[in-house]
């Protein structure tokens, strides 16, 4: 198995307040920011490319909120080494020498795009590795790093619930202020996704544009960002389970090129306290579980 000498502990930390407010998570899962060194020595581009994968700094617009009574989760490996917002197993057979497990999902549209749980290339398309890895390095980050952040995540997500009946996991993202190609529209300032309307109830994406929108944020929805997997998985609105991901606009928190922290930084983190406290105030039996109509 794969051994990170200390370098990733913890791979990841959860932060639970000592009195929750509500049974609302903040999940950082793309801006970890530490990276092994046998990964970079494998790697055929620079630390400074492989850094264009990050939602650089989006752990530190949420912590804070763990003080207001807000649990929060935050991934220190990079999404460039192990993607938690992939399924278990998305693999992309050309890259590995040996042979994956028959339950490996090598087909899927993210895998042929190389983002798969074991990325292939970064967020701007360039390749990370100068050779192929062994399978059993890819099956080891995920016994090591995938599997148990996300059973951590799930318990998390189960003690809310059994406790308050239902929870609202806030899957906070960033994005690029540009898209790849010149033909896609300006980008909003944040993007609300719930896969179409399938991963919580209605009221939560609406309460969060009406907030953010009157924060003065240009809103989008769905597009070019629906949710991932930890969006589509966890998200089970007939059981109380609500998932909704945020993509925030980079340009807006800071300077994409020097990667730096923007002098609006901490008010954009002060905003996000302020929809903390609107999603706080919801009630809860708003948002079901809700029962099928007898036909």
């Amino acid at each position: 198995m794969t051994q990170f000498d200390g370098e990733l502990s913890p791979p990841f930390e959860i932060v639970e307040p000592a009195s929750w407010r509500a049974p609302i998570i903040f999940n950082s899962p793309h801006s970890g920011s530490v990276y092994p060194l046998e990964f970079l020595n494998a790697s055929r581009i620079d630390l400074a490319a492989l850094r264009r994968s990050e939602d650089s700094f989006m752990d530190e617009l949420i912590v804070d909120l763990s003080d207001r009574g807000f649990p929060t989760v935050r991934v220190n490996f990079p999404r460039s080494y192990v993607d938690v917002n992939r399924e278990p197993y998305e693999l992309d057979p050309r890259m590995f020498t040996g042979r994956l497990p028959s339950f490996a999902n090598t087909r899927s549209m993210r895998v042929a795009g190389g983002l798969g749980t074991i990325p292939r290339v970064v967020g701007d398309g360039q390749e990370i590795y100068r050779e192929r890895l062994n399978v059993d390095e890819a099956l080891g980050r995920i016994e090591a790093l995938y599997k148990p952040y996300h059973r951590a995540l799930r318990r998390l997500i189960n003690k809310a619930h059994q406790a308050f009946g239902t929870v609202i996991l806030v899957d906070c993202h960033s994005m690029p202020s540009i898209g790849v190609s010149r033909d896609e529209p300006r980008r909003p300032d944040i993007v609300i996704g719930d896969r179409y309307g399938t991963s919580c109830a209605a009221l939560l994406p609406d309460v969060v544009e009406d907030v953010m929108s009157g924060l003065g944020y240009s809103i989008g929805r769905n597009k070019p960002y629906a949710g991932g997997f930890i969006t589509e998985h966890y998200g089970n609105p007939a059981s109380g389970l609500h998932t909704v991901q945020l993509e925030l606009n980079r340009a807006i928190y800071m300077d994409e090129r020097r990667r730096e922290r923007s002098p609006r930084f901490a008010q954009v983190a002060a905003d996000f306290s302020v929809l903390a406290d609107a999603l706080a105030k919801v009630p809860l039996g708003d948002l079901g579980p809700f029962q099928a109509a007898a036909e």
